[in-house]
């Protein structure tokens, strides 16, 4: 159980605020082919929407729907922040 408290309070404060407290956390791990729709609506309301997408970002978190983007969506704002960077540099 120690483990498990160590996690939570490992949290970024944004977290308390994310309109995702208390929901079924399904809706944001669909499935392969499943729909996000259910997720993406509850993040588009949600006040820490931009703390949680660019947690996930610079996370690199592999899986769900975080910050109202998906896996592949948040590899392609990588991609593309990779290349405007390089074109300033």
């Amino acid at each position: 159980m120690t483990t498990l408290r160590l996690a939570f309070d490992a949290l970024p404060a944004w977290h308390e605020q994310a309109n995702c407290r208390g929901t079924d956390t399904d809706e944001f791990y669909p499935d392969k082919g499943g729909t996000t729709r259910t997720a993406k609506r509850i993040c588009a309301r949600c006040p820490v929407q931009a703390e949680c997408r660019q947690d996930a970002i610079d996370r690199r978190e592999p899986f769900g729907v975080w910050g109202g983007l998906s896996e592949r969506e948040r590899r392609q704002v990588r991609r593309q922040r990779a290349d405007v960077g390089s074109v300033a540099a």
